[in-house]
């Protein structure tokens, strides 16, 4: 924190500790997503690429079941080259399903009927938190609508910035409330270019998200209902959007030391792309198969930022996990964006196996700010003293987005691959270490902020002490994370 922000402090480690070492092995690291430029500039030449398969020749060189699989898989494509890129959330079609269920029978059971209750009303309070959500950036559009011209024409300029209107000299009455409204929108960081953002996002939770009629899954061509069907989808590992896989992975694995755009937290990495997430929520049988394929073709660590509050076929997820672990695989989840207690409100995937027992190769990462002081923990992110691990930055992340651009996000799916990154560097400098050893690792050295009273996250307010938050009440370090690991390392030899 020498720089006077909570970060994780890769720069001095480099520099007291690793300088001169070159690692000592390169991990491979795949990144569960919407898909990944495959192209961009500082990302390409850290990809993973399957050796035994020939691009673009249109067969299964290695007999794998999937044809062309150079980068990775994208499980929500079909063989005929289409693919999904809205989809619903899973509350939506588990609606959908209970509204059919109730249709075809007489009477359902007591229990199925309690359930349906309960998934309507949690539909019905979405779908609804949506709408309003959307009326009111329609106001905030029409307001900015309203001003920007204004104010252009005021100051002279195209683009507004903060310092420009307000050291415009308003002439009139108008000018003078079109100031204002800029600037009190500015104090909560609400731009044109957030609001076309939140208008875009909400829009297509309305039309797509929670419209228990909309559904794109026959373009994948898969038999759905199977579980246990694996051999579907397509290469496409981009996707129509790859903004957010894009953003993960130049966290984890941007290219270091090439002069352009970032460096990636890890120094040795290749980074396999496979694609699950739509806009809208995941399917589990999507999930299980792309942690499988993880695990069959080397990955050392799966970062996985997306989530959902319901997980119908969370057993078939569960025995992908386990077999993960089985093959000594690191599982990073991010802890979710609700600002909920976990231990309230779960976030799917979990650790927690359905038939007992919790994976043991699994970190879950909740979100820290660069702001310190009470605002530590940043204000979206999900807590759990049982249930998040620890925390990581995640708020105001600049990492790469499609087009060999860069922008900056926030959420715990950036802080997840922060924590990738760091087990890819430790792996990679420290060959000799497990899974095990690495989460060991990474949780004993987080620094310590137990006792600080901090706001807690989400709309229930109040403070807590940061401790409460995390089961290490920390945030990770990869400073200390080598020195401890380094001290592992010479107790072996």
């Amino acid at each position: 924190m020498s720089d006077g922000y909570n970060g994780i402090s890769v720069r001095r480690a480099e520099r007291e500790l690793l300088a001169g070492r070159q690692p000592g092995r390169t991990v491979v690291v795949a990144v569960i997503d919407g898909g990944v430029d495959t192209a961009h500039v500082d990302l390409r030449a850290n990809l993973w690429k399957n050796p035994r398969e020939t691009p673009g020749n249109g067969r299964d060189d290695d007999d794998n079941g999937y044809t062309d699989d150079v980068y990775g898989w994208n499980f929500i494509g079909g063989s005929d080259g289409r693919n999904v890129h809205h989809d619903t959330f899973e509350v939506t079609r588990l609606h959908a399903a209970c509204r059919a269920a109730a249709g075809a029978a007489a009477a359902q059971p007591p229990a199925d009927r309690q359930r349906c209750e309960q998934i309507a009303a949690d539909f019905e309070e979405r779908r609804s938190e949506a709408q309003q959500t959307m009326t009111n950036i329609d106001m905030i559009d029409n307001a900015l609508t309203q001003v920007v011209p204004l104010l252009r024409a005021a100051t002279g300029r195209d683009s507004l910035t903060v310092g420009a209107v307000t050291a415009m000299r308003a002439t009139s009455p108008q000018l003078e409330q079109a100031k204002q409204v800029y600037l009190q929108l500015a104090a909560n960081n609400i731009t044109p270019a957030v609001v076309a953002e939140a208008k875009e996002a909400y829009s297509s939770q309305i039309r797509y998200g929670l419209d228990p009629a909309y559904d794109p899954r026959p373009a994948v061509g898969d038999n759905y209902a199977n579980t246990a069907e694996r051999h579907y989808g397509n290469a496409d590992v981009m996707g129509p959007d790859a903004k957010h896989g894009t953003h993960v992975a130049g966290i984890i694995g941007a290219v270091r030391g090439n002069n352009t755009g970032i460096d990636g937290i890890a120094p040795a990495v290749q980074l396999m792309t496979l694609r699950t997430v739509p806009d809208g929520d995941e399917r589990d049988k999507d999930v299980a198969n792309a942690i499988r394929y993880a695990a069959d073709h080397g990955a050392h660590i799966i970062n996985m930022s997306f989530g959902k509050s319901y997980s119908p076929q969370k057993a078939v997820v569960d025995e992908a996990v386990k077999y993960a672990e089985s093959r000594g695989v690191l599982m990073v989840h991010a802890a979710g964006n609700d600002g909920e207690d976990l231990s309230q409100n779960e976030n799917f995937p979990t650790p927690m196996f359905l038939d007992g027992g919790r994976a043991q190769l699994w970190i879950e990462v909740g979100a820290s700010s660069w702001k310190g002081a009470d605002s530590l923990a940043a204000s979206f992110s999900n807590y759990g003293q049982g249930q998040v691990d620890v925390f990581a930055p995640g708020e105001d992340i600049y990492s790469t987005v499609p087009g060999s651009e860069y922008k900056k996000e926030s959420g715990t799916s950036m802080a997840a691959p922060v924590v990738s990154g760091l087990a890819a560097l430790l792996m990679a400098y420290y060959p000799d270490l497990t899974a095990a050893d690495v989460k060991r690792i990474i949780l004993e050295s987080a620094t310590r902020h137990g006792e600080q009273n901090v706001v807690r996250p989400g709309e229930a307010g109040g403070t807590a002490p940061f401790g409460s938050l995390s089961a290490t009440g920390g945030i990770v370090n990869a400073h200390a994370a080598i020195r401890m690991a380094e001290q592992m390392a010479t107790g072996r030899r």
